[in-house]
C-alpha cells in the first residue's frame, strides 16, 4: 500500500462524520480525537445548538447534570473538530453523500420518539408525550409552540422512570422554585397560572420494580408546596419482590423503598399540592367527549420469578378523573432512509456498534453509539463507555483495512454543498455567540440563561437574516 493510501496519516486523515451532538456524539468525538491515527471529525446536528438531551432533556432545576457541557465544549475546541448545526442528515445531506465524503459515519441520533400506550382515547386533546412537555419547558424549538391545558385540577403521568419524576416535579413546584433556573420563560408564565393541584404518577408494576432512582424520588419529599402521598398498602410486597430487595446488588430499589416508606409514614398532607405515587395499575382507556376527562386503569398483580415479574390484570378497574395525561413509558429510535432498523427494539440494527444488514453482515464504514445503538438506558455518563466501544470497533476496522482507504474530502465538500442548498449552517463559533447572548438575556431575570426557543431568534441574534455562514 502506498504511503498516500494509508488511512489515518497526515497525508490521508481518517475522516469521520458524527450524526448527533448529544453525549454519545461528543464522547465518540473525544475517543476519535484522542486516538493514534490522524483524524478529522465533523459533527452534524439538526438543531442550531449542540449538546442534545443535556441541553433539551435535563430538567432546568438540575443544573449540575448540565455540567457535562463543559467537557463537550473542550472537545469542540480541538482543531480537527467541526460542528454543522441546523443540518439534517437525510434531508439537507443524504447518508450516501456523507459516505462519499467521509471514511466512516457514526450515528448518535438517540431515541427521538415515545412509545405509545396503544389504548382507546390516546389521541384525545389533553393526552401528550412526556417528550413534548420536557421539550416545551426546556425551550426546544420543536416544542416551543405546544400548548398544555393546565386549567384542570388533576394531571396524570404514566410511567415511573426519571423522566416521569421530572414531569411530576415541574408540575408540583412553585414558581419561586423555578424562576431562577433556565426554564423557558413561556413555560414559566404558563405554570404560574396552573390550576393543577393533584399529580398522579402511575406504574404498572410494584414499588420494588420502579425505574426511578432514589436521588430523583427523594426530591418529591423536598418541595415547598407539594406533599408526596404513598398508600402504605401499596408497599406490601409479594415474596418475589422481597427476594429482589434481598439482593444487595439491587441497591437503587432498596433505597427507593426506604424513601417511599418515609412518604407513606408522613402526617396527613397539608400543602397546596399533592403528588400521588401509585403502583400496580395500567391504563386501559382515556375517556372524554372532546378532550381527556378521565382515565380508566386496570388493577394489576405480579407474576413470575424474581427480576422477571410481569404485571397481569386482576379484572378490577379504577376510574380517575383528570384533564391532562402524559405518557412516559420509554423511547424508540427513528428509522433513517437506507439504514437497517430493528423495529422490535427501536434501534439501528448493529453488532458491537457496527451497523448490520438483516443477515448480520456489517455495512462497511457505518457505526452507531448511544440510545440508537443500545436503546434508551443508562445515564449521561453511560454513553462514554458505549461510544468508546463503538470507536474501538471503528479503529479496529481501520487497522484491518475493512474501511475503504481512498482519500475523502470531508468538510471541504460539505460546506459548499450546504451553502448551495441554502442551508443556514451554524458553526461552533456561532453557537458560542448564541450561548453568550442567552446568558446575557438571563442575567436581568436572575437566571443562568434565557434560551432562544426559535431558530429565527438565533438567526436574529447572529445578525444572519440575509447571509449564510461561511467556513
Amino acid at each position: 500500500m502506498s504511503r498516500s493510501a494509508e488511512l489515518g496519516t497526515q497525508h490521508n486523515p481518517l475522516r469521520v462524520a458524527i450524526i448527533g451532538s448529544g453525549p454519545s456524539g461528543f464522547y465518540a468525538a473525544e475517543a476519535l480525537l484522542k486516538s493514534a491515527p490522524a483524524v478529522s471529525v465533523d459533527m452534524f446536528e439538526r438543531l442550531p445548538a449542540p449538546f442534545g438531551l443535556v441541553r433539551n432533556g435535563v430538567a432546568p432545576d438540575h443544573p449540575k447534570l448540565k455540567e457535562a457541557i463543559f467537557v463537550y465544549a473542550k472537545i469542540a475546541e480541538h482543531p480537527q473538530f467541526s460542528f454543522f448545526g441546523n443540518a439534517t442528515i437525510g434531508h439537507d445531506v443524504t447518508v450516501a453523500e456523507l459516505r462519499a465524503s467521509h471514511h466512516a459515519l457514526v450515528f448518535c441520533c438517540g431515541a427521538e420518539t415515545d412509545r405509545k400506550l396503544d389504548i382507546p382515547g390516546e389521541e384525545l386533546p389533553g393526552s401528550h408525550t412526556a417528550t413534548e412537555f420536557v421539550g416545551w419547558y426546556n425551550g426546544h424549538p420543536d416544542y416551543r409552540n405546544r400548548e398544555f391545558d393546565l386549567s384542570s385540577k388533576v394531571a396524570v403521568v404514566i410511567g415511573q422512570g426519571n423522566v416521569a419524576v421530572d414531569v411530576c416535579r415541574i408540575l408540583s413546584k412553585t414558581i419561586d422554585e423555578l424562576k431562577h433556573t433556565d426554564i423557558a420563560q413561556h413555560a414559566l408564565d404558563a405554570l404560574a397560572d396552573s390550576k393543577i393541584r393533584e399529580i398522579h404518577m402511575i406504574g404498572r408494576r410494584g414499588p420494588a420494580q420502579a425505574k426511578f432512582t432514589h436521588v430523583e424520588i427523594r426530591e418529591l419529599g423536598e418541595l415547598a408546596d407539594c406533599d408526596p402521598v404513598v398508600n402504605p398498602d401499596d408497599l406490601k410486597l409479594n415474596p418475589e419482590s422481597e427476594a429482589e430487595l434481598a439482593d444487595k446488588r439491587n441497591r437503587s430499589p432498596i433505597k427507593n423503598m426506604e424513601i417511599l416508606s418515609t412518604f407513606a409514614n408522613r402526617p396527613a398532607p397539608t400543602k397546596r399540592k399533592r403528588c400521588y405515587l401509585r403502583f400496580l395499575a395500567s391504563p386501559v382507556e382515556l375517556q372524554g367527549s372532546d378532550r381527556v376527562e378521565r382515565l380508566v386503569l386496570a388493577r394489576n398483580h405480579l407474576e413470575g420469578e424474581p427480576f422477571k415479574q410481569i404485571a397481569r390484570e386482576t379484572g378490577e378497574k379504577i376510574v380517575l378523573d383528570c384533564g391532562l395525561v402524559f405518557r412516559s413509558i420509554g423511547y424508540r429510535g427513528v428509522p433513517m432512509l437506507g439504514l437497517p432498523f430493528d423495529e422490535r427494539r427501536g434501534v439501528f440494527s448493529n453488532r458491537d456498534g457496527r451497523v448490520t444488514e438483516p443477515d448480520g453482515s456489517a455495512l462497511p464504514g457505518l457505526y452507531c453509539a448511544g440510545w440508537i445503538k443500545r436503546g434508551p438506558s443508562g445515564i449521561i455518563g453511560t454513553n462514554r463507555a458505549d461510544s468508546v466501544a463503538t470507536v474501538k470497533a471503528l479503529l479496529s476496522d481501520v487497522e484491518r483495512k475493512s474501511i475503504d482507504t481512498t482519500a475523502r474530502p470531508g468538510a471541504d465538500i460539505i460546506y459548499p454543498m450546504l451553502k448551495a442548498r441554502s442551508v443556514r449552517v451554524f458553526g461552533y463559533p456561532d453557537w458560542l455567540k448564541i450561548d453568550a447572548a442567552e446568558i446575557e438575556r438571563g442575567a436581568p431575570l436572575g437566571k443562568p440563561r434565557e434560551k432562544f426557543t426559535l431558530i429565527e431568534e438565533m438567526l436574529v441574534a447572529l445578525k444572519m437574516n440575509r447571509r449564510f455562514v461561511d467556513r
